[in-house]
């Protein structure tokens, strides 16, 4: 029974990539089949991330360019979207400087603890939520509170696998964007510095497999 509705998921995954224009140009290492043995036999739902990763792809496809403020806090989160922000950016140097897990203040150097921004992306998340509340409760439907978070994964913190459970643990939370460096992530530094140390193209590609096979995995259109 098992591998019968493995075959038949998959198939049906496998149909989803080959004609949604989403996956057009879009290519995988790794089969459907292997995405659907990931999974098991209960998969869970991420509207949040789902819905998110929808509208920022529908607004990049559409818009000229996509204006976003990074957030630190939900209030500050609730503020873009009432100003009339599409989308809201969290970076890994807001995080390490100031809302990280291990309560520090901290160089753009990764040195925070690796579920850092997954917490602050749920806590933004979670503020959009409650607003969207309120207006439903109130009758009020003016504004989309939820406002795709993209958000800043660093260099993976480490090497596939580490890249593998860091996106799972942003969908989670619910980003609708991630995106990597492709730096060495045991030598980290800001962007804007000299003397950064870059992998080899090949393992970057194997780190950006990872993160899509997760969001595959996981049944998110990931903007990534």
């Amino acid at each position: 029974m098992s591998d019968a509705r493995i075959r038949a998921d998959a198939g049906e995954l496998a149909q989803q990539w080959a004609e949604q224009a989403r996956w057009r140009g879009i290519l995988r290492a790794y089969e459907a089949e292997d995405v659907v043995r990931l999974r098991g036999s209960v998969v869970p739902e991420h509207t949040v991330a789902r819905l998110g990763a929808q509208r920022l792809w529908r607004l990049l496809a559409t818009e000229e360019y996509v204006p976003a403020l990074g957030a630190l806090t939900g209030g500050q989160a609730v503020q873009a979207v009432r100003a009339g922000l599409q989308a809201i950016y969290l970076s890994g140097w807001q995080v390490a400087a100031d809302a990280n897990l291990a309560g520090h203040t901290y160089p753009d150097q990764s040195l925070y603890p690796a579920n850092s921004v997954p917490a602050v992306v749920r806590r933004l998340n979670n503020a959009l939520l409650r607003s969207d509340q309120i207006d439903w409760a109130e009758g009020r439907n003016g504004t989309h509170w939820l406002a795709p978070i993209v958000a800043d994964a660093e260099a993976g913190f480490g090497g596939a696998l580490n890249a593998f459970e860091l996106m799972k643990a942003m969908i989670e939370a619910g980003a609708a964007g991630v995106h990597f460096e492709d730096q060495l992530a045991s030598e980290k530094k800001c962007g804007h510095l000299g003397g950064k140390v870059l992998v080899p193209t090949g393992q970057f590609v194997r780190t950006l497999t990872a993160a899509r096979l997760a969001a595959d995995v996981l049944g998110v259109p990931t903007v990534l």
